[in-house]
């Protein structure tokens, strides 16, 4: 394997690597077999077809498509082991050349790890604020348990405010109908709120057959860029009216719930909500102590290619959540009026501060010799393993390099985690202390 290197500015570097056929055979070999549990191949069984078949099948730049990942992955940490580059980051990837049984030649560009001036931490102080769990935090979980058992009943009269109505609903803008804006069916909870107020307002006193057209505003921070700060105009037809009855708040209502009485039910609820409070408070309070070392440590440039993956990885986080709620990208774009490079343009500021947090995390565990051993790493995969056992893909990374890798980092991280909380943390827990001593005197 063969590769030259470049020095960039802003602490980046610049590999040429040329991996020929007969390296990458293995790779293409993988891949392969990987195409033929997708793909069917007459005369043969899913991942049972040999290797020079599916060439045939499928076409040997297929292949290499397919191989091209783990060619790349594989023989870049081979380089950066080999000349001991310290870098940060997923390395910007460009490929020159790719073509079967020829060699592949690809330029990394990585950002090398730049100077920090780390802040004396302890000069920060920062408080875990914890909040307090009161009766009425109880009382609403309750109240929403209630809700969860309540019975449905259908009814004639008009819907009143904890009722129920189902409706089938058109929206227009500016007198044309709305695209998504039709409803079959739709179930409005008449007690709770509503993202565009007056909605639920309108429909109240109406009765199972009525038809009403009505006009609200949208909100200006409403979701839907092409609604927001607009007046819609719903027209609707009442399928449905139910009321809700709801159980008495007693101790059989809480032997449902697995409890012995309701004073059981409550010391439980108190006990969850107060670890979810703690919880909230802890991960708040990791959140304050980056920003206050970021802010207070000095930085050279970072790097714009440390950056830019920052980027791609909030991009592809945010994809992820809106394919959850069943929303792609493009619609997400659409919605906010919005080219995917504008979206980048807008994570900048915000992938840059992610990229500090991570140099300050590598910095913290150079300075206080943080590391993770092989045992440790192992009991991390063999766990991974149990909890993905059944899902193959998963399986498969988890015998890549780059992810022990990025395995052994996360671990790290969670250590340099734990060690800034008890530098940082330990005034304000020990004010916390001296404030419960004198309580108990």
């Amino acid at each position: 394997m063969q590769h030259t290197t470049k020095k960039l500015d802003k602490s980046q570097i610049e590999i040429t690597i040329t991996v020929s056929p007969e390296e990458y055979d293995k790779n293409l070999k993988h891949a392969a077999t990987r195409i033929s549990e997708r793909v069917a191949i007459k005369g043969f069984r899913k991942g049972k077809a040999p290797y020079d078949i599916i060439k045939r099948e499928v076409g040997e730049m297929q292949v290499m498509q397919e191989a091209l990942e783990r060619i790349v992955q594989s023989s870049f940490y081979t380089i950066v082991e080999q000349e001991k580059i310290e870098t940060i980051g997923m390395p910007d990837i460009k490929i020159e050349k790719m073509a079967p049984g020829n060699n592949l030649v690809y330029i990394a560009t990585v950002a090398l790890l730049p100077e920090v001036k780390l802040v004396d931490l302890e000069k920060i102080s920062i408080e875990k604020k914890v909040k307090e769990v009161t009766t009425k935090d109880i009382d609403d979980v309750i109240e929403n348990l209630t809700k969860m058992q309540a019975k449905e009943i259908e009814k004639d009269g008009p819907a009143e405010k904890d009722d129920i109505i189902i409706i089938d609903m058109d929206l227009f803008k500016d007198g044309l109908a709305f695209e998504g804006g039709a409803a079959k069916d739709y179930k409005v909870y008449l007690s709770e709120n509503q993202h565009i107020p007056g909605f639920n307002d309108a429909l109240t006193g109406l009765k199972k057959g009525d038809t009403k057209e009505f006009e609200v505003p949208f909100p200006k921070d409403y979701y839907n860029k092409q609604l927001a700060g607009n007046n819609g105009l719903f027209k609707i037809i009442v399928k449905q009216v139910m009321t809700r009855e709801f159980p008495e708040i007693n101790d059989e209502f809480a032997k449902a719930l697995g409890q012995d009485s309701v004073e059981k039910l409550k010391e439980l609820l108190k006990i969850n909500l107060s670890a979810e409070a703690d919880k909230k408070a802890e991960e708040q309070a990791e959140i304050e102590i980056f920003d206050h070392v970021i802010d207070a440590s000095k930085f050279d440039e970072i790097p714009d290619v440390l950056i830019d993956a920052e980027r791609k990885k909030m991009f592809y986080e945010l994809q992820k959540d809106l394919e959850r709620n069943g929303i792609t990208i493009e619609q997400y774009l659409n919605d906010i009026k919005k080219k995917e490079e504008e979206l980048f343009e807008d994570f900048k500021q915000q992938a840059e501060k992610r990229a500090k947090a991570a140099l300050i995390s590598r910095h913290v565990a150079r300075q206080h010799d943080i590391t993770v051993s092989d045992e440790e790493l192992q009991q991390e995969i063999d766990m991974m393993k149990q909890t993905y056992k059944d899902m193959p893909e998963y399986m498969e990374n988890l015998q890549k390099k780059e992810v022990h890798e990025s395995l052994r980092n996360m671990l790290a991280n969670k250590k340099v985690v734990a060690l800034l909380k008890e530098k940082v943390l330990k005034k304000s827990e020990k004010k916390n202390k001296k404030i419960e001593d004198e309580d108990k005197k």
